[in-house]
């Protein structure tokens, strides 16, 4: 049934790669990173060998995954970057230290999940990742619903996930609010009540947008929208702040009851864009629409940008949002709240450095409770390492002293895990973990869990030629 080829060297369990998520053009390793995926799995041999596992075994493990982080440690250490993956050196030979470290509890709400139709995802990886039919339906394949529940509920430690959408038209979408739906029906048919959230999409500068937020709130129940103020006809973008598209777009979402407003900041779509991937506009609405939750995706994050300590002078990447809200005077823990989708991944894995300077600032100035997890998975496939890496990662104790960061514990990673985004989500943890608990989607990732089948795969694209073809296919919107 599988159209999986047999691969001769499996895939390190931690993924290092120039997977974008379809709307940055894929950045190519450089040779310190090339470098440090080499070391991990030479460090992998050796401790397979160790261990007497065989290497795809001990790749699958979570003594791979230590073994993976601390080599990735090791690359960098040349460079004293002001974060690092807090491991003990046994880990990789010792299962119980392995998982003393990268495993835990905690309860993981994903605010940022995506997933393609199957004739997209087809189109896109004409093979098949995996064999396991969760559900009978051999046609949800690749990036569909079918793998899509695999990669994040049996695959990963998330526990519940909001359903996004990409910037398009409603003529184009590649996944409409129906797709979308039916995948949550799929979950629940497992018993998975409130495993799966749904944004409705609205861009309130094109036609139609702002009429279709009834239907939304009131057929689809969804429970966040999202916008790309970059987005938009003739490849021009609006702000919140705009009295005729941002403002009736927010008057509107009070109206019908869903105050959670979730907008792409960062990651510019072009140079048309950039102005309007800017934070300018996010502390004028949020100090004027108090009852108004505002999850900025990316945290205004730019691949490619080093991220260093706070400075006002620089109205770009994550400082674009710290500055407006401290020029707006929002207050830490409001209504503002920083999502780590593909900023996260981007940093941890290629830049620990600014990954520090990121979250330290983002705790500093958006606050330690606003601070929301995000993985923009599948583009990148599972996101079990984006968590096993943010398990481990820890802020230098050095910069935390000089510019006031707090320390990485077991309770703050806890808050940005899951606990932050109940609040903005109006979810009862106590509630929320039962339901968990004893549903049939528990059941099966028990069982999958005897017999495992990870496949470490990333999906998005990866070169300059694959992401121009995403481009066409999903309607050539985003340039």
């Amino acid at each position: 049934m599988s159209n999986l080829k047999p691969e001769s060297s499996p895939r390190l369990p931690i993924k290092l790669d120039s997977t974008s998520n379809g709307e940055y053009v894929p950045i190519a390793l450089s040779p310190l990173e090339q470098a440090a995926n080499k070391l991990a799995m030479e460090n992998s041999i050796t401790a397979a060998r160790h261990s007497g596992a065989s290497r795809r075994a001990f790749l699958a493990s979570t003594c791979g995954a230590a073994a993976t982080l601390l080599a990735f440690n090791q690359a960098h250490a040349l460079q004293q970057p002001a974060g690092r993956f807090e491991i003990p050196q046994d880990a990789a030979h010792d299962a119980q230290l392995a998982a003393a470290t990268l495993e835990g509890k905690e309860f993981i709400f994903d605010v940022q999940g995506h997933y393609l139709p199957p004739n997209l995802a087809r189109t896109l990886k004409p093979q098949c990742i995996d064999d396991h039919d969760l559900l009978g339906r051999e046609y949800m394949t690749c990036l569909g619903a079918d793998n899509f529940i695999k990669d994040v509920f049996l695959d990963s430690d998330t526990d519940m996930m909001a359903l996004s959408f990409i910037p398009s038209s409603r003529a184009d979408e590649p996944l409409s609010i129906e797709e979308a739906h039916a995948t949550r029906e799929m979950v629940e048919r497992l018993d998975g009540n409130h495993r799966l959230l749904l944004h409705g999409r609205c861009n309130p500068n094109q036609p139609g947008d702002l009429e279709f937020m009834d239907e939304l709130a009131e057929k689809w129940k969804v429970s966040a929208w999202k916008c790309y103020t970059q987005y938009g006809p003739g490849q021009r973008g609006f702000f919140l702040s705009d009295e005729d598209s941002g403002i009736p777009f927010i008057e509107k979402a009070r109206k019908l009851g869903v105050h959670n407003i979730c907008v792409h900041k960062g990651i510019p779509f072009g140079r048309q864009s950039y102005e309007h991937s800017l934070c300018d506009d996010i502390g004028v609405v949020a100090k004027a629409y108090p009852d108004v939750n505002f999850l900025i995706y990316h945290s205004g994050f730019v691949p490619g940008q080093a991220e260093g300590p706070y400075d006002p002078d620089r109205n770009e990447g994550v400082d674009s949002l710290v500055k407006t809200v401290i020029e707006n005077d929002v207050p830490r823990n409001s209504n503002v709240y920083a999502e780590l989708g593909s900023t996260w991944r981007f940093l941890s894995m290629r830049d620990p450095g600014s990954a520090a300077h990121t979250l330290g600032k983002l705790f500093k100035h958006i606050g330690e409770n606003n601070v929301l997890w995000g993985t923009d998975s599948v583009w990148y496939g599972s996101p079990q390492d984006q968590i096993q890496a943010f398990r481990s990662f820890q802020i230098d104790e050095s910069i935390r002293e000089q510019h006031g960061y707090p320390e990485m514990t077991p309770q703050l990673r806890a808050k940005v895990f899951g606990l932050n985004a109940l609040r903005p989500y109006n979810i009862n943890i106590d509630e929320a973990r039962e339901r968990a608990s004893a549903d049939e989607l528990t059941r099966a990732k028990i069982a999958y869990q005897e017999a495992p089948r990870p496949h470490f795969q990333t999906y998005g694209p990866k070169t300059r030629r694959e992401f121009m073809n995403l481009l066409r296919l999903s309607g050539g919107k985003i340039s």
